[in-house]
This record gives C-alpha cells, structure tokens and sequence, in this order.
C-alpha cells in the first residue's frame, strides 16, 4: 500500500511539474520545457529497465510508463495544442533523441565496466535488449504522431465533441495503441501474450483515468487565464507542415527569379533611358552648322547632313515640301500665288 501510495504521489507531482513548466511559455520560451521532457525520457528508460513495479490488485503498473511516459505524452499534448506543430515536432524529436542515445550510452558504460582493470561488473545500469529498444522507440514516435492526428480528428466541427471527450479519447487512444504496437513488437512469441496485452490495456486505462484531470484541467486552465482559443488544424498538420515548408520555399525561389528577370530589365531600360536623354541632350546643345550648306559637325569632328544627323539622334523622321519662297524663286510657272 505504501509503494502504491508514493507512485501516486511521483506521478502527480511529475504530472505538475510538466504541465507547469509549459505554462512558463510566455515569459521563458520552449527550451526549459524541452529540457525537462528530455531528461523525463531518460528517468523513463532507466525506470522501465530496472523493472520498478508496483501492484494495484490484480495489475502490475510499471514505474517507467505509470509517471514518465504519461507525462510526455501530457506535455506533447499541450504542446501540440497549444503551441503548434512545429514545437511539436521539436519536443518529439527530443524524445527520440534520447530514447536513441540511452541504450547506446548504456551500452558503452557496460564496455567500460567490463574493460576496466579492478572495476567489478555492477548492477547501476541495466542490461539493454535491442528488441524492446526497437519496439519502444517505434511505439513512441508513432504515438506521438497519432497522438496530434487523433486530436485532430476528434476536432471535426460535424462531431461536435466536448472538448473533456476529446482530451479523453485522444489520451486514451494514444495509451491504448502504445500497448497494442509495443507489446506485439516485444512479446508476441511469449507464450503469457495474451494475459500481457490485457494486463496492459486495463493498466493504461487505469493511468488515463488518473492522469486526465490534470490534462483537462490544464486546458480549461490555460484558455481561461491567458485567452488562447484552441485551434483546428487540418489533418496530419503534423506532418503536412513541412510540405508546406518545402511549398513556400519554391515560391520563394520562385519570386526571386522573377526579381532578378524584372532587375535586369530594369538595367536594360534604364540604359536606354539614358541613352535617348544623352540624345535629347545633344539636339538641346549647340549644334555646330556649316553655313553654306547646313551639315552638322558631330563630337569626333564629322560633317553630317542636316536630316540625317536629326534622324540618328532623335525619333524626328523627315518629309518633303516646298515652301512659297522656294516655289516663286525656284519654279515661278507653278506659282498660284501670283
């Protein structure tokens, strides 16, 4: 009874210490947060190896996945629906990371235990089995990823489910495929399969009903007191976030091709302005004239003809007429003035 007594108590008071620290959000960021669900994700493995159990009855509740593994999937949780994928995906990836590096570094320590002249073998650290490694590890990225998926779903605005139901049957879910992926990966050969499996399914459900209070609280807590509206991503937002990465990026890539093809036209046309400006500057200037026959001396000292050199240096285009004078002086039989 006083075994049970104290795993009730470390389960509440870890329970606290994450939904806590997540609550600090605001005034210090994620990364305390993920510090502790990180080294949570250790305390876990460590727990869960040196077979730390405790009976309630007719049920066997393992240290490891009673406290610790329930308060990472509460903290994914909040996480998830409060803070988004992509911190999601930030705190999965921390759970990951160290359920990856545990075995090895267990399995290094072990080494050197073993190679140490004068060191005999000790039991401080467990000896690992790489098929349960293996099914604990699957087991936890997946639930981790259906555990987003799930809440999702539940989310649908034609279920119309409370939001206590959907935190229910989300934590239960979750709980309940843990076993079913873990359990088959790690005991299916063993001849007690199935009282295993049941035994688990009843434990989980049992730890569901305990922790909820806390998840739920915390929920109403936190849209009560810092105003944040839940929010309805789409399905697989988890996932989908980085094709939409990936989707903004080309976009972006794509907008820059095009700032660069509008920059070089840009280039392009303003040589061109100041090509016709210098023009325009040249027919204001002086122009020197020949004054006999009217030719115009360009910079390099050539003699251009009067229409040409206006033609080359402006858009003028020319046409040809006679004026009264020249029509008297030139051909007086054509005149009509006179």
């Amino acid at each position: 009874m006083n075994e049970l007594v104290i795993l009730i108590c470390e389960a509440m008071v870890v329970y606290f210490l994450v939904l806590f620290s997540h609550s600090l959000r605001h005034r210090l960021g994620l990364a305390h947060f993920y510090a502790l669900i990180g080294s949570l994700t250790a305390l876990m493995v460590w727990t869960t190896d040196a077979g730390v159990v405790v009976k309630l009855l007719d049920m066997s509740l393992l240290v490891g996945s009673t406290v610790f593994h329930t308060a990472l999937l509460l903290g994914v949780f909040v996480v998830y629906v409060f803070d988004g994928p992509r911190a999601t995906r930030i705190a999965i990836s921390t759970i990951i990371g160290v359920l990856i590096m545990v075995p090895l570094i267990t399995w290094v320590l072990h080494w050197q235990i073993d190679h140490a002249a004068g060191v005999s073998q000790v039991n401080y650290f467990p000896p690992q089995s790489l098929r349960i490694y293996a099914a604990s590890i699957g087991a936890a990225l997946a639930d981790l990823v259906f555990l987003a998926i799930a809440w999702e779903v539940l989310s649908k605005p034609e279920l119309k489910a409370r939001l206590w139901v959907r935190a229910l049957l989300t934590l239960l879910g979750v709980m309940w495929l843990d076993v079913a992926l873990f359990a088959t990966a790690a005991f299916y050969d063993k001849p007690d399969f199935l009282q295993i499996i049941s035994g688990l399914f009843l434990s989980r459900l049992t730890i569901c009903l305990f922790a909820f209070p806390f998840l739920y609280g915390y929920l109403v807590w936190q849209n009560r007191k810092v105003g944040m509206e839940i929010e309805h991503r789409p399905i697989l937002a988890i996932l989908k976030e980085v094709g939409e990465v990936r989707f903004e990026l080309s976009l972006a890539q794509a907008e820059i091709r095009q700032r660069k093809k509008l920059e070089k036209e840009n280039v392009t046309l303003i040589g061109s302005l100041q090509q016709a400006l210098q023009e325009v500057k040249t027919l204001q200037g002086i122009l020197p004239t020949c004054s006999y026959c009217k030719k115009i001396r360009d910079e390099e000292g050539e003699w251009h003809q009067l229409e040409l050199y206006i033609q080359r240096h402006s858009e003028a285009q020319f046409s040809h007429g006679i004026c009264k004078d020249c029509m008297k002086r030139e051909m007086p039989q054509y005149d009509l003035s006179t």
